[in-house]
């Protein structure tokens, strides 16, 4: 095959080269690439856990405590957003300064997140960061394709175990900080998030030197034209209005009001207008080789569960641990790391399970039944259950979420054809984050009806019968959510009797809102579990392939190697 490109470059894409017998073995410089595009993973979890598990901390010194949930929305839409262009945009322009260039970015926006004095500037610091995590597509498909099929499993076991490190470190760290400084602890965690990110950049910018691909021989004109601008319009457009519309639900808005009906119609009408047309549209960030193999569209609809899954516990479990049992931000840190410890190890026992046994059904009816046995728990859970059930109950959820995603990651890698392995990754990644938005506004507005239905009558049921004049409520209420001593002592005619009723009757209204929650979660496990059974095991994939070498073999080495092996 003789090409235009000067003679200097190998510009061969690498699956044109019939040079897939490796023996099995694992080029080292394979291993430092998996090391450095796994820092950056580690990087995206501290980040998001920040945006989750120190949101209550974050506005309590800068304010907006009803607009929380953008936090990790702004993330999430990004990846959503994100995902497809830039999985696609890697295989014409390359992967590696895709991955520098979004990752600087995650660093200038926890810079902005440390700084910020408002609920506006924290929630743009938020979203600039998450303009690294459309990265992730990139790092599911590099960690794969760069070591042999077989050890495929292996590379996003390697992915969650980082990711489970960095939770765990977010976690205490974050809980440290702001139990220790109050008022500054989250700004230094989000400068040590910047710190990583930055470093993150530099290392994947000296160790990931990939081979030039064949489609990065293409001039700027025709690299433009093979984008999907439409569909990321039409995904854009849908997502976000979606979620603005189900964010203002009972926060302020009633739902017959203009502001949350407009921008959910709005939106709902771009979600089906963007199925339509990738559905004509064969060639589109929904490529139709994709769906040739029914694990495809499976593991994309479970991923979309699981997605839903991690930041429903991302962003209430802790906070259930912190209002339910007066907990401060480190303990709750503790109970939530049993989560990630847990995945560590299902990380690892799924990775071996899945390349020694070649399968993938069975680890994911066993997470989606993990999950479902988790949800039920969180169900039952109120202000009297003992707090040794909050360190069991995460271990569950820490073993579902370590074998769904090494299983289904995989799944969907082997459906896809090795040339659409950045295209599927761009997909699966940005499922898993629409189900994790889409989840996130229905919590939210699951939460915010519960609080209007049920947190007046309670406290005024638990408070006006001690004596509390009926005029202090409106003064009551607000300083018992917002934890605020001063504001609690100057309502008129409170007492230290009426603080602690009250107090409890707002326990008592959450207690209803997180279970909703948690019961709302268990619905779509339920259809997960059943999608998971319709898995196939193709034994076949599971080879000694290199979809992408990170050192490419000329033609004489694969010549002299044929030779050799006859």
């Amino acid at each position: 095959m003789k090409s235009s490109a000067p003679a200097q470059l190998d510009v061969s894409h690498i699956e044109s080269l019939q040079a897939d017998d490796y023996d099995g073995r694992v080029q080292p410089k394979a291993i430092v690439v998996v090391m450095a595009i796994n820092f950056i993973y580690f990087a995206h979890i501290v980040n998001v856990v920040g945006a989750g598990a120190l949101a209550t901390n974050i506005v309590s010194v800068i304010g907006g405590s009803g607009s929380t949930v953008w936090f990790a929305s702004a993330i999430t839409i990004a990846t959503v957003v994100l995902c497809p262009p830039v999985s696609q945009a890697a295989d014409y322009w390359g992967r590696k300064w895709l991955l520098v260039v979004l990752t600087v970015c995650g660093g200038v926006g926890a810079i902005i997140v440390s700084r910020a004095e408002s609920i506006g500037v924290a929630i743009a610091g938020f979203t600039i960061g998450g303009i690294s995590y459309g990265a992730q597509s990139i790092l599911y498909a590099v960690v794969s394709e760069v070591l042999p099929r077989k050890y495929r499993s292996w590379a996003q076991a390697s992915v969650q175990v980082t990711g489970s490190a960095g939770g765990v470190v977010g976690l205490l760290v974050g809980g440290a900080l702001v139990v220790a400084h109050p008022t500054s602890g989250f700004r230094t965690y989000f400068y040590i998030d910047a710190g990583i990110y930055f470093l993150a950049a530099i290392i994947c910018a000296m160790f990931y030197n990939p081979p030039l691909r064949e489609l990065q021989r293409l001039n700027l004109r025709e690299k433009l034209r093979a984008l999907d601008w439409v569909g990321y319009a039409l995904l854009t457009i849908g997502l976000v209005l979606f979620c603005i519309g189900l964010s203002w639900s009972q926060n302020p808005y009633s739902w017959r009001d203009a502001h949350v009906l407009a921008p959910f119609v709005v939106g709902v009408l771009g979600a089906i207008a963007f199925i339509a047309y990738e559905y004509f549209k064969k060639d589109g960030m929904v490529h139709r080789k994709l769906f040739q193999d029914r694990n495809f569209a499976i593991a994309l609809g479970c991923l979309f569960v699981e997605g839903l899954v991690f930041f429903s516990v991302n962003n209430y479990f802790a906070f259930e641990v912190i209002i339910l049992f007066q907990k401060d931000a480190f303990q709750a840190g503790l109970h939530f790391s049993m989560v990630f410890f847990a995945l560590v190890v299902s990380s690892l026992l799924s990775g071996v399970y899945v390349a020694h046994q070649k399968s993938i059904r069975f680890p994911a009816v066993v997470a989606a039944t993990l999950f479902l046995a988790f949800y039920i728990a969180m169900a039952t859970v109120n202000t009297s259950t003992p707090i040794r059930n909050l360190w069991a109950y995460p271990i569950l959820i820490g073993l579902g979420l370590g074998m769904y995603i090494v299983v289904l990651v995989t799944a969907a890698q082997f459906a896809a054809p090795p040339e659409l392995i950045s295209t599927s990754s761009g997909l699966t990644t940005s499922v898993r984050s629409l189900g994790g938005t889409i989840g996130l506004a229905i919590n939210n507005a699951i939460v915010n009806s519960a609080l209007s239905a049920h947190l007046g009558p309670k406290v005024a049921g638990a408070t006006l019968p001690l004596g509390l004049p009926a005029s202090s409520l409106g003064d009551l209420i607000p300083g018992l959510l917002a934890g605020d001593p001063a504001a609690l002592a100057a309502v008129p005619g409170v007492t230290p009797e009426i603080l602690g009723a009250g107090g409890l009757a707002v326990r008592e209204t959450f207690v209803i809102a997180f279970r909703n929650v948690w019961i709302a979660a268990a619905a779509f496990i339920v259809v997960a579990l059943v999608a998971s059974l319709f898995l196939r095991d193709h034994k076949d994939d599971f080879s000694c392939h290199i979809d992408a070498p990170i050192q490419v073999p000329t033609r004489t080495e694969v010549v002299e190697k044929q030779i050799v092996s006859l």
